[in-house]
């Protein structure tokens, strides 16, 4: 057996051509501002590729480039214009900040309703009590992923490695949400291979490059590798042994062109969510 493909890329092209679609049809452009504070090499090429695809959809988009050396104080008085401002219906701050900035005041600051992110308190309860909200883009972008899969979700029982307040705590929301038999599990975890192994639906979020390998696998299940991580000869692997993987799942995303290209679809399709909820 050789497990099928799940192209990020492909679906997530489909969706950006749904919302460009959506936004067409549309009296008014939603509005996107993106905060970058300082030059992350990592996060000033993600923020190019946010710009670059918001822009091709129709969003009314623009980058605000800080330097690194930005107070706390001036990057929360740029939130609370944002906010302010009547043509912006998403707001979006990159992380990492530098390192005197309180990260959890800032993602505070930001209007709940502008939160595409989906990082916001208020968002974040909403999505654990099962109330509609503004989602984090990656789990968002898994759960469509499985879908175009075709993966039975409810019933299955669901293991998501990672439980970082940006994808392993909402992508178990999620998937509770959908009836999956969620576990959480992480370094602590008390034999974290077995617990993997019995996993219909393994969701890989740690940043370990190819921590899981063939015997932490349940032959069949879907695989979702949410992980990024850079190997000493520069190429992208994910926390999964792809190559062992293969022969050994029924389903799994590559890196990269997996999980990837959809976070960047999802914050399109939140922006728009936003303006439509806020108008």
């Amino acid at each position: 057996m050789t497990a099928r493909i799940i192209d990020g890329k492909a679906i997530a092209a489909a969706l950006r051509e749904t919302i460009a679609t959506r936004i067409a049809a549309l009296p008014y452009r939603p509005g996107l501002a993106v905060i970058l504070v300082g030059e992350d090499a990592a996060s000033t090429v993600y923020v190019r590729n946010k710009d670059r695809a918001a822009k091709a959809a129709g969003l009314n988009a623009s980058t605000i480039r800080l330097p690194m050396e930005t107070t706390q104080a001036s990057l929360l008085g740029t939130i609370q214009t944002l906010n302010d401002d009547p043509d912006i219906d998403g707001i979006l701050v990159q992380l990492p900040l530098p390192p005197h900035i309180a990260t959890d005041a800032i993602i505070r600051a930001i209007d709940p309703a502008k939160d595409v992110d989906g990082f916001h308190p208020e968002n974040v309860a909403a999505l654990a009590l099962g109330v509609p909200s503004l989602v984090p883009c990656t789990p968002s972008g898994v759960m469509r992923l499985l879908h175009a899969a075709g993966t039975k979700i409810s019933g299955a029982r669901a293991v998501v490695v990672g439980r970082s307040n940006i994808v392993g705590r909402p992508m178990a929301a999620l998937l509770l949400a959908a009836d999956a038999t969620t576990t959480i599990a992480h370094s602590r975890t008390t034999n974290l291979p077995a617990e993997c192994r019995r996993a219909d639906i393994l969701i890989a979020a740690v940043g370990r490059a190819n921590m899981i390998t063939a015997d932490w696998i349940n032959p069949g299940a879907t695989i979702i590798d949410v992980g990024i991580n850079r190997t000493p000869n520069g190429t992208l692997t994910g926390d999964v042994d792809f190559a062992a993987a293969l022969p050994i799942a029924g389903a799994i995303t590559p890196v990269p062109g997996g999980v990837g290209p959809m976070t960047i679809a999802c914050l399109l399709d939140n922006t728009l969510l936003a303006a439509g909820r806020r108008r």
